[in-house]
């Protein structure tokens, strides 16, 4: 039985939510800077991205190409 708080999340790579975008990794470095998408800090200060926020953002569609709608 799984004790709450637990819970692993699954995280992305900057490469990886950029595929799912088609938009280069910096692209989504950019959108982390500016609050459009939020991004977890690793020990070594590398970005992750969680994937059920990607995934919405990708459901929901986007107003522009390649922006995502927050």
């Amino acid at each position: 039985m799984p004790v709450h708080g637990t819970e692993s999340e699954v995280l992305l790579t900057p490469a990886e939510v950029a595929s799912l975008f088609r938009v280069d990794p910096k692209t989504v470095t950019r959108w982390a800077k500016a609050g459009k998408i939020s991004a977890i800090r690793t020990l070594g200060g590398h970005r992750r991205y969680r994937e059920a926020e990607v995934l919405a953002l990708l459901s929901a569609g986007s107003s522009e190409a390649g922006t995502p709608s927050v």
